[in-house]
């Protein structure tokens, strides 16, 4: 278990912690009610022992707390699932890994996506795509080097913007046009190719200023796939977050980021503004 998955752990710990204590049940009566040992309890608690789905809806059933457990057996269902190490996640190449994406895109109807510091996948060239994907590769060591059958994966989910009925809200730092991947020629191609696709239909492009004034800290980047998933990504692991009230979370923290963004012709300049910086 990563590091992530073990603080997720020691999280849910806590949150049932909380709850016998509001019951003003001791550790010794939540075990005797649900016909456990007393060490289950404490294990459970201080994030020593996996809580199983059963366990928690006996936790809230035994501290009268039964309006808590969807939220609960979400987080339980997740602790093993939410953190899935990129060493594993790409034990079998970049490929696989892009492929996987194919399958969420299916069933997404609504993409809300916000990235301080990059261009968002979906939305990149190859010559980017591939520069990223390569620095994976190093970083993470023991990955097979397959970055251009994970290049042309990744550029499979492009196909999306151009059918169907999704629908693609996006918003972008203004530093993500000027963090340097793969030097000029590359980000010229990249900002080009922004400028090319903002006005598609399906894709609604958003760039929040340098000066802006920001409602929320800006935070990590993270997708949000309809009202069901949020996906995020750190350098040693992929965070999928289903618990519902953690996801509305998140499209709050979207909806506060919007309100700092500028699109249209004004999102347009700065795309051509960068343009015109590079050397």
């Amino acid at each position: 278990m990563s590091i992530e998955a073990q603080r997720a752990r020691e999280a849910l710990g806590v949150r049932l912690r909380e709850l016998r204590k509001e019951a003003g049940l001791t550790g010794r009566a939540l075990a005797a009610l649900a016909d456990w040992q007393l060490s289950k309890v404490s294990k459970i608690e201080h994030g020593k022992q996996n809580a199983t789905v059963a366990d928690v809806q006996a936790w809230c059933l035994h501290t009268r707390a039964e309006q808590h457990v969807a939220d609960l057996v979400a987080a339980v269902q997740n602790i093993e699932t939410l953190w899935m190490e990129w060493r594993r996640a790409l034990q079998a190449g970049t490929r696989l890994r892009q492929r996987r994406s194919l399958d969420i895109y299916e069933k997404t109807h609504v993409f809300r996506v916000y990235n301080p510091d990059m261009i968002w996948g979906t939305l990149q060239t190859a010559e980017y795509a591939e520069v990223i994907l390569r620095q994976v590769v190093h970083f993470v060591g023991g990955v097979p080097d397959d970055v251009d059958a994970g290049v042309a994966a990744r550029l499979e989910r492009q196909q999306y913007l151009y059918r169907g009925d999704r629908r693609f809200n996006v918003i972008l730092g203004e530093q993500a046009l000027y963090t340097n991947i793969g030097g000029a020629s590359v980000m010229r191609g990249q900002l080009d190719r922004l400028l090319a696709v903002m006005s598609l239909p399906r894709l609604s492009l958003g760039i929040i200023p340098r000066g802006a004034a920001y409602g929320i800290w800006p935070g990590n980047m993270f997708l949000m796939l309809d009202d069901r998933m949020v996906m995020l990504e750190t350098y040693s692991a992929e965070l999928t977050v289903t618990e519902p009230q953690e996801v509305t979370m998140y499209g709050k923290a979207f909806a506060v980021l919007q309100r700092s963004a500028v699109y249209g012709e004004s999102a347009r300049q700065l795309i051509s503004d960068a343009l015109e910086r590079l050397v």
